[in-house]
């Protein structure tokens, strides 16, 4: 892979858009540390361990900051002023880290992608952010892949999007006696890019993945 892009920023605070949860008190949280502590056999009380509960607590709101924030809100400033150009904006190689739905262990990857422009463009680094609100929720690989695109889909309304998400997941490499080093690789092709073999090659060519360029590979 070429170099990798990493992007980070503070996410502003606002009330969640994608869940009526009540949020519970940090205090609550913390107290749900201790439990757990205790349940993997340790003492929640001795020094290494009386500020862990509180660190904790810190670090789930910046793994899971994107349950605040609505990555549409990303997308709303475009520009028209490209000149002509009709060919595709593709951002390769932009590092995320997840956590997964069903252990709520670290997924590590990149994601690539894509879209065939309609008179408008978006600033490179909004991209990365987009990737950055979905992947800080709990998520499955496949249905993140499917997010981001349909978000840019959505919003910015181009002729087509690629996405392609590579990522090696913890719940796999850390756990049981059969352990594996893997990586999943998903897709999803929407517009030209699902219905155009040649713009989904040169999109699968350009990140390096001339092997996945069945559509029947792609997720809608």
């Amino acid at each position: 892979m070429d170099k990798i892009v990493k992007f980070n920023h503070r996410l502003k605070r606002r009330p969640s858009r994608q869940t009526s949860v009540v949020r519970p008190s940090r205090a609550e949280a913390e107290r749900a540390v201790r439990t757990l502590i205790r349940w993997a056999g340790d003492d929640p009380d001795r020094e290494g361990l009386i500020g862990t509960p509180a660190r904790v607590a810190r670090a789930y709101e910046e793994w899971y900051a994107g349950y605040f924030e609505d990555p549409r809100d990303y997308l709303k400033r475009t520009f028209e002023e490209v000149a002509g150009y009709d060919e595709i904006v593709l951002l390769r190689d932009i590092r995320f880290e997840s956590h997964c739905e069903h252990h709520m262990a670290p997924i590590i990857g990149r994601v690539h992608i894509g879209y065939l422009p309609r008179q408008r463009v978006v600033g490179i680094s909004k991209l990365v952010r987009l990737v950055d609100v979905y992947s800080k929720r709990l998520q499955v690989q496949e249905k993140m892949t499917a997010e981001i695109a349909s978000c840019l889909d959505n919003v910015l309304k181009p002729f087509g999007v690629g996405v392609v998400v590579e990522a090696a997941h913890e719940c796999m490499t850390t756990r049981g006696v059969h352990k594996s080093d893997v990586t999943m690789v998903t897709s999803c092709m929407l517009g030209t890019f699902r219905t155009k073999p040649a713009t989904r090659q040169e999109f699968l060519s350009a990140i390096n993945l001339k092997a996945a360029s069945a559509s029947g590979n792609a997720i809608r």
